[in-house]
């Protein structure tokens, strides 16, 4: 999996691009074939803004944002948004498929 860091207007410290990437990385592991996972840290004005985009080979992109005062409480919340997406369609496969490991037929 390609991780791409931008920072438009902002300052991003290296433990929060480590932590962003060790997120995503855990993240990945639950969603199986992720291609490309982008995390642009905007800082336009007193808000700063997180947004996580995962491309995966074979199925849609999710997209996830958060605004906060800093980019640690923002980072938080988007990664947490992600998740959830990303458990949301694990549960629609796993309904369709069955569990991952098991064949049917």
């Amino acid at each position: 999996m390609e991780i791409i860091l931008h920072a438009h207007h902002a300052e991003v410290s290296d433990s929060l691009r480590t932590q962003a990437e060790t997120a995503l990385r855990r993240i990945a592991v639950r969603m199986h074939r992720v291609a490309k996972a982008i995390v642009r840290f905007v800082g336009d004005g007193a808000t700063r803004r997180v947004e996580i985009v995962l491309q995966g080979t074979k199925t849609r992109s999710l997209f996830a944002q958060a605004d906060a005062r800093d980019f640690a409480p923002a980072l938080a919340t988007a990664v947490h948004r992600i998740e959830s997406q990303v458990e949301r369609v694990r549960a629609r496969r796993e309904r369709r498929h069955g569990p991952p490991g098991v064949r049917t037929g």
